[in-house]
């Protein structure tokens, strides 16, 4: 990858080039404090050379905070004044979050949405920075252009399997979801086609290194994005949960690093400690097995969102299932002797919670080392500097991404039983006679079972 952090084409380009590897080398071998950390990604930043980005991406460059909480924090050691602004600015996303909840599921998928095209175009712009030094033409279009064509593949699925009965009605939309993955393939093969065509002889190692940058890219955004939106129409509680976990042991191993933190957990992630990940851990999972236990107690969070075709809304209403049912369970003869209690009531869906916490609190943080990894690389601190004293939209979601590939696979695994919604919305998608033969079928089935009276 020498040519993505070369600027020019210079003999001394190649030697420093060389010495810039030699220090790396060099300084993964000894512990860095936190201040160390700063100031190497701050010089690393602003020097001349090899890996100066083009475009502000670094908070420590930007200082985007308010001027009322500049203003109200100052005379506050460096430290404590990041502490405050990282505690206000979080205490106000969390408020947000709440507030989208409570406005429904389409504002949540437009919200999941927002956050995703937020995040494309944070890493897209770190690659930018190759296409302004070089000018390689259409990157940025092409970039776009191939987000656009997955998006619209993804959502196109989701359309032909949640809102079956809406798109019997239109016959625009009969049309666009009968031919849906031929029309997806057709734009994507536009934008390959437009690739192969902006090929410059001498950029071409270049070239397809951002093609490639653009398809990890949508791998890593796009795909988890649509995993998130499936695992809400699963329930809003797959949705809430996860996502409220990963907040929790974020906070909780912040608060626990920042002031009990001695022990260097990474070298890919300095700042992260023993002391942060090891209670980030137990804190998640009791906030999890609550949390599971306050939302089980409500329809709204545990029924799957479906779409209503009489009155062209979104419904969350079903019969409640075992896994949100009260069931009582025998305690180990371990806990028996200590605590004295032999049977619990607990929702089944508590000890889901156990899992899902158990793998945002010792694997999602590897999402956030991955990040931190590739940041180093490029030698920015964030990938934006969207929110103050967080970094960009990407650094709030590193793990988040991670984490519903995880609760998608869980859902499928363990959980998913067949959805009677989207089989009535497929049911209703056949022709007629289609569906008078799966009507006899089904009704011949259910009297041989006797579920239904025998005819004369």
């Amino acid at each position: 990858m020498t040519e993505l952090r070369r600027r020019g084409g210079g003999g001394d380009d190649g030697g420093r080039a060389e010495d810039m590897s030699d220090k790396e080398a060099d300084s993964d071998h000894r512990p860095q404090s936190d201040a160390e950390v700063d100031a190497d990604l701050d010089v690393d930043c602003k020097a001349e050379g090899t890996d100066v980005p083009d475009v502000l991406l670094s908070t420590a460059d930007t200082d985007n905070t308010p001027e009322c909480l500049n203003k109200a924090l100052e005379g506050l050691p460096p430290r404590w004044k990041n502490y405050w602004i990282r505690g206000v600015l979080s205490m106000a996303m969390i408020s947000f979050f709440f507030l989208i909840i409570c406005m429904g599921p389409i504002i949540l998928i437009l919200t999941v949405m927002m956050v995703q095209i937020k995040c494309f175009q944070e890493i897209i712009t770190i690659g930018y920075r190759v296409y302004r030094s070089y000018e390689l033409p259409w990157f940025r279009t092409l970039s776009w252009y191939f987000l656009v064509c997955v998006n619209y593949f993804f959502y196109g699925e989701t359309l032909a399997d949640y809102f079956g009965a809406l798109v019997q009605r239109e016959e625009p939309l009969q049309f666009l979801s009968r031919y849906h993955r031929f029309i997806s393939f057709a734009l994507y093969l536009a934008g390959f086609c437009m690739f192969v065509l902006s090929l410059v002889k001498k950029h071409y190692r270049l070239q397809f290194y951002m093609f490639a940058w653009t398809h990890v890219t949508l791998l890593i955004v796009v795909t988890q994005s649509h995993l998130v939106i499936q695992n809400l129409f699963e329930g809003m509680i797959w949705f809430i949960v996860p996502i409220s976990i990963v907040i929790c042991n974020d906070i909780m191993a912040y608060l626990f690093g920042f002031f009990f933190g001695r022990t260097p957990l990474i070298k890919l992630s300095p700042k992260k400690t023993w002391e942060g990940f090891i209670g980030g851990f137990f804190s998640t999972v009791l906030f999890s097995f609550m949390l599971a236990y306050l939302l089980s107690q409500f329809q709204y969070f545990v029924c799957p969102v479906g779409f209503n075709s009489e009155t062209n809304g979104f419904t969350i209403e079903c019969e409640t299932t075992e896994i949100f049912i009260l069931q009582m369970y025998t305690l180990p003869a371990v806990i028996q002797n200590t605590l004295g209690w032999k049977t619990v009531k607990l929702y089944p869906f508590q000890i889901h919670s156990i899992f899902l916490s158990s793998f945002a609190s010792l694997i999602g943080p590897f999402g956030g080392f991955f990040a931190s990894g590739f940041k180093r690389a490029f030698k920015i601190k964030d990938f934006a500097s969207t929110i103050p004293g967080h970094g960009g939209i990407m650094d709030r979601f590193d793990c988040q991404y991670l984490m519903a590939t995880f609760v998608h696979v869980y859902i499928a695994s363990f959980i998913r039983g067949p959805n009677p919604s989207k089989v009535l919305q497929q049911l209703l998608m056949l022709q007629p006679e289609q569906q008078l033969s799966i009507f006899f079928t089904l009704h011949s089935q259910l009297k041989e079972r006797g579920l239904l009276p025998p005819t004369d």
